[in-house]
């Protein structure tokens, strides 16, 4: 397994940013004494007068990106997941949310695999804070490939964005000719009958590794990569929930208020069927190597096998 290309979401941000900015030459990005760690340094060494460091003040950063969006740029604002939504959150929703701005928010270091910075930094319910932000576009990234071109399809769209990066290195599991990246379209991975697993972020390799292992044993599982959970691909979980009649979400989140909540609101009122949330059983993280973590919580392959299984079963 050590042939496999690893990449952090988190350097994938910084390097697109870099990759876009001559295309977008509106684009400027702040960060909160953070540049090294969210990888916004970067794009501050190759285009110095279009980065604003502005300390230790998140929410002041938020402000001076809303003043920016009004008079034509397009910001992004950078820190810690637990940073940009859990501390700043009432700036998003009042200074960004509320007037609906051109705000882009790149949150870096977000879950469990922030390791050994312990739950103070280990953000699991940032997801759930962004979607409750009217017109708050919420995307979690699965690898390079995705985080690349989530940051382009950001700033094409108008209308504030959250964007979920990680601090680990992450195997690249989209680099293929065919893939292609839409705000609020699901990517369907595995055709499968038994089981429908619909995962975000780091644990769509996670849910990979989890239908290998289930066709072993004869179940075949269906894995659908959702990369925005807001606005979600209500079209594509229906018609696999239809088929399969049994789903499971897996994501490095609390369950509550996350992928699985939002998949479920879809299933509820569209098709009632039974769901397996795989995630944060609200707990806080613990501190730890990342590897180390997400085996304890259940979020690797073997994990998620066996909770798939059972359930099935």
């Amino acid at each position: 397994m050590s042939d496999i290309k690893k990449i952090a979401t988190r350097e994938s941000y910084g390097n697109a940013l870099v990759e876009c900015a001559e295309d977008f030459p509106e684009l400027v990005v702040l960060d909160a004494d953070l540049a090294g760690a969210t990888k916004t340094g970067t794009f501050k060494k190759a285009y110095p007068d279009r980065h604003i460091d502005c300390g230790i003040a998140e929410s002041n950063m938020t402000g001076i990106a809303a003043g920016l969006a009004t008079c034509g740029k397009i910001p992004f604002i950078s820190s810690f997941a637990m940073f940009a939504a859990g501390r700043n959150f009432e700036q998003v929703r009042n200074s960004i949310g509320y007037p609906h701005l051109n705000v882009k928010i790149g949150a870096t270091h977000a879950g469990i695999t922030v390791g050994e910075d312990g739950a103070t930094h280990q953000c699991n319910e940032d997801i759930a804070l962004m979607r409750t932000i009217p017109g708050m576009t919420v995307i979690v990234p699965s690898d390079d490939v995705e985080a690349k071109a989530a940051v382009r399809a950001a700033l094409e769209h108008k209308g504030p964005v959250y964007l979920r990066f990680g601090r680990a290195a992450v195997p690249v599991i989209n680099d293929r000719p065919d893939y292609k990246f839409e705000i609020g379209k699901g990517v369907k991975l595995t055709e499968g009958k038994d089981v429908t697993i619909v995962a975000t972020g780091i644990c769509v390799d996670s849910a990979l590794g989890a239908a290998k292992l289930l066709e072993a044993d004869g179940i075949s599982a269906e894995v659908i990569n959702i990369h925005t959970i807001k606005p979600i691909d209500k079209d594509i979980i229906l018609a696999s929930a239809k088929k399969t009649g049994k789903v499971v979400t897996v994501e490095e989140h609390s369950v509550i208020g996350g992928l699985g909540s939002a998949v479920c609101d879809v299933l509820s009122e569209n098709l009632p069927t039974p769901v397996k949330k795989i995630g944060v059983q609200d707990v806080f993280g613990e501190s730890g190597s990342a590897g180390e973590l997400v085996k304890k919580f259940g979020l690797d392959a073997e994990g998620v096998y066996k909770d798939v299984k059972a359930f099935v079963k």
